[in-house]
């Protein structure tokens, strides 16, 4: 029979989908069984409204077969096969898919759907083959053919000889070349591979012949390879099941089974949506942080299913970014997708699932935070870092969804608190919310600038994380609560009433306090009484928006912008030290130069800055030991 041509534009994208659509060679697979298990719910399909068809799932399989000797892969199926002019029409245009026609024509009914909607599916099996031949026999027909290709240069139909109802799809499998190895779609390791990545949940049996080893008869040691037929999908999966049939062992086998991670998730989330988009999901909060989660190797998002097969191994339109760590998959009948399973369109069903699974996992760890906190503390440990990132980026616009999962460690409770559990139990006449940031617990408590506060009774949260400050500015308030560092400029308590007038000695040592400005003038703007310090000398407090911890972090950067905190070196008029520097100022200035210096790298060391010349430094503290 003469060859038909594929119309003009068919070649064209014959072309560019071989090349350009499909990012993995394999996916092949996928499509081609995908088509198959379509045939076989056509059958069923027809079966719920015709009397004269029965459907006894046992009966209907695709089969798998490769023959490495002649270089053959076989795909076939007991659907519901094709007839010539249905071969014609829907093998002879690319992008023209017989099974939506087919459910344009025919209700959902009973929870099956058909996936293969996007038409140019079996046009992937020319990535790996050479020649396509398709021989198919229709239900109710007494007829077969054989469609049969080479690319793009067309295409002959003939009748053909076949024995029961269904289609067999026959690829010969290209030679390698130096860039591609062919040979893998041959081998049943890599066969079974791809079928349990892909089509594990295809709900009808994927067969193969697998060779197996057994002890030959009569003997121990000798064994024999044997072939058995097997099926390699699973089928039913874990997420259609009822939740009440699961137990906890059942999810984490499946998180085991799907390599989301090492170690035990510590929450699991099973969702089954039947709306305005339906689709289940399992979600999983891992308890410990992958290796690579701060690298640019890192991928978030979800696998991707439509009906049970893999569409996507990660989508990450499904989470945002604060919520990365998340692992698990979504399946969705209602996701429209455009050209090949692959090409996801970025519609309104897939930002409807996106919306609800990000609330349902803020909704899972706030429960994981009221019902299960050293879990909940566990997890935090983890991930509270990428939390505060959240809050953090995009100006702060999630900092509504964030702010009651922070949490900070506590100086009165010595563990971490909440935002909520700070404010609950915060004096009336406390204004603020205090915050001192540093390397370590340890040495945050040793800081001077957090007497006073402590002293008046007042709980401070501890910072020890480079984003906490940054995150907080871009919260700026909790619950109407302003945050204040414990090193800022203002702390916003009132002196006590016997407290000594700062103020008033400010004034009478003015003279003392502007010749050590002048003489720090490059390192600090001022130089003033302390309200703040009680038994420490001197430390150094912050003018404006960015604190002295701020400033090491953004030094510490690659893009280094040399932004500095607007230091004031602040001294206890009530130090002993204090008496010593108003001696030196009225008797001897060379002695106040080097106490100033003494005093302003001192400062410097409490804040863990480094010292500008600790040559110097050293020299100087010999000075005043000699």
């Amino acid at each position: 029979m003469a060859k038909k041509q594929f119309k003009a534009e068919s070649k064209r994208l014959l072309d560019m989908m071989i090349n350009s659509i499909y990012s993995q060679r394999e996916i092949f697979l996928r499509e081609l069984i995908s088509n198959a298990s379509d045939a076989i719910d056509k059958i069923y399909y027809k079966a719920l409204t015709d009397d004269t068809l029965s459907f006894d799932k046992d009966n209907y399989y695709i089969k798998v077969a490769a023959d490495k000797e002649n270089r053959t892969l076989k795909i076939s199926d007991t659907g519901i096969g094709m007839t010539k002019e249905e071969l014609e029409h829907n093998l002879g245009t690319i992008a023209k898919s017989g099974s939506l026609a087919f459910k344009n024509e025919n209700e959902l009914k009973d929870g099956h759907d058909i996936i293969g909607q996007f038409g140019v599916g079996f046009y992937s099996a020319f990535m790996v083959a050479d020649v396509v031949t398709v021989t198919s026999k229709a239900l109710g027909s007494d007829d077969a053919y054989k469609w049969e290709s080479t690319g793009a240069d067309g295409y002959t139909i003939v009748p053909y000889e076949k024995d029961s109802v269904g289609t067999e799809i026959i690829l010969k499998i290209k030679e390698n070349t130096e860039d591609e190895n062919y040979d893998e779609y041959l081998e049943e390791y890599r066969l079974k591979a791809i079928i349990k990545k892909y089509s594990d949940f295809i709900r009808y049996p994927i067969k193969m012949d697998v060779t197996g080893k057994r002890p030959k008869e009569g003997s121990e040691n000798e064994f024999e390879d044997y072939r058995e037929e097997q099926i390699i999908n699973s089928m039913v999966p874990i997420w259609r099941k009822n939740k009440n049939e699961l137990s906890p062992e059942d999810y984490e086998k499946f998180y085991s089974e799907k390599h989301y991670g090492f170690d035990k998730p510590i929450k699991h989330i099973h969702i089954s949506v039947d709306g305005a988009v339906r689709y289940n999901a399992i979600l999983f909060i891992p308890e410990k942080i992958p290796f690579d989660y701060y690298t640019k190797e890192y991928e978030k998002g979800l696998e991707l299913y439509s009906n049970g097969v893999l569409i996507m191994n990660k989508c990450p339109d499904l989470l945002p970014d604060y919520f990365s760590f998340v692992k698990g998959m979504v399946d969705s009948e209602d996701l429209s997708l455009n050209i090949s399973r692959e090409m996801l369109q970025h519609d309104r069903q897939l930002k409807l699932i996106a919306k609800n699974i990000n609330k349902k996992i803020k909704s899972e760890l706030q429960s994981l935070l009221k019902n299960e906190r050293e879990k909940y503390e566990e997890f935090y440990k983890s991930f509270g870092r990428q939390l505060k990132y959240g809050v953090y980026s995009d100006f702060g616009s999630h900092k509504d969804v964030l702010q009651d999962l922070l949490m900070f460690y506590s100086s009165k409770e010595k563990k971490l608190v909440t935002l909520d559990e700070y404010v609950s139990r915060m004096p009336e006449d406390q204004k603020y919310i205090y915050y001192a940031s540093g390397e370590s617990y340890e040495r945050i408590e040793k800081l001077p600038q957090a007497e006073l506060v402590l002293e008046k009774g007042y709980e401070i949260l501890y910072f020890t994380d480079d984003i906490d400050e940054f995150a907080i500015r871009m919260l700026m308030t909790y619950k109407d609560k302003e945050f204040k560092s414990v090193s800022s400029g203002d702390l916003g308590i009132e002196a006590e009433e016997n407290q000594h007038d700062t103020n008033s000695e400010e004034n009478e040592n003015k003279e003392l306090f502007d010749y050590m400005k002048n003489l720090l003038s490059d390192k600090v703007k001022d130089v003033r009484a302390s309200k703040r310090l009680k038994t420490h000398p001197v430390c150094l407090a912050a003018d404006g928006e960015v604190t002295i911890e701020m400033e090491k972090i953004l030094k510490s950067m690659p893009n280094n912008q040399h932004i500095q905190a607007d230091k004031v070196l602040e001294i206890n008029i009530n130090h002993e030290v204090f008496q010593s520097l108003k001696n030196a100022f009225e008797q001897d200035k060379e002695k106040l130069n080097l106490y100033t210096n003494l005093l302003y790298n001192q400062a410097l060391l409490i804040e863990g800055l480094a010292i500008n010349d600790p040559v110097e430094f050293t020299n100087d503290i010999c000075k005043i030991m000699v």
